[in-house]
């Protein structure tokens, strides 16, 4: 196994910084829905590099979990062999959340860009459109636990208790008024936890061959 295969959990890791680092970076500027559109243009203009550098890094932290997302879907086909039906579920869901994950900034940094040529009403259009794209990141979420729970299940990948948890996340996010905790909170514990799993399983497979060998 290469070095690359063996490391490319740990994308898991950099893209929990990064969200966290961008998050907290873009606490700062207030572009919160009691804001008219002037404000909020006004906020942008006052802020831009910062929202600028905080959206950029959350894309970032996007794109790691893709990769990570990836490795998983390696290690849950492997598991669950067949079709690998399931694996290409989460797989798939993941992907999608990871594009909805992407939008949600991808207005903020247009606004900030053109902070002197756009109009309030744009900026205030494309700051509220992040709502939606975060309800898109819920939704495609929820077959990914579910799915990755399922397969957690009937393989053994994962310990029971890690995919009931799984399966408590995918309901959870069925619950509009608090499936955005999941979101903010479990999902970047998921990635952490399964993170040091999958690396453990890695450590466990390389000690094993060489003692069959």
């Amino acid at each position: 196994m290469s070095r690359w295969e063996r490391l490319s959990p740990l994308a898991g890791v950099a893209a929990v910084v990064l969200w966290i680092v961008g998050l907290a970076l873009t606490k700062a500027p207030d572009t919160s829905s009691d804001k008219t559109d002037a404000q909020i243009l006004t906020v942008y203009q006052h802020n831009a590099n910062r929202i600028l550098v905080a959206s950029w890094l959350f894309m970032l932290g996007c794109v790691f979990f893709l990769w990570f997302a990836g490795t998983l879907r390696v290690r849950m086909a492997e598991a669950e062999g067949g079709g690998h039906t399931f694996t290409g579920i989460a797989f798939g869901a993941a992907v999608a959340a990871v594009v909805f994950g992407i939008g949600n900034t991808a207005g903020p940094v247009a606004v900030a860009i053109n902070k002197n040529d756009v109009s309030a009403a744009t900026a205030g259009a494309l700051t509220h459109l992040t709502d939606l794209f975060f309800v898109g990141t819920e939704m495609s979420l929820i077959a990914m636990f579910a799915a990755a729970a399922v397969v957690a299940f009937r393989t053994g990948l994962f310990p029971k208790w890690w995919a009931i948890l799984m399966w408590i996340v995918a309901v959870v996010l069925v619950i509009g008024p608090i499936g955005w905790a999941a979101v903010i909170f479990a999902l970047p514990i998921w990635t952490l936890g399964t993170t040091f799993m999958l690396m453990r399983q890695r450590s466990d497979r390389a000690q094993v061959a060489p003692a069959a060998a």
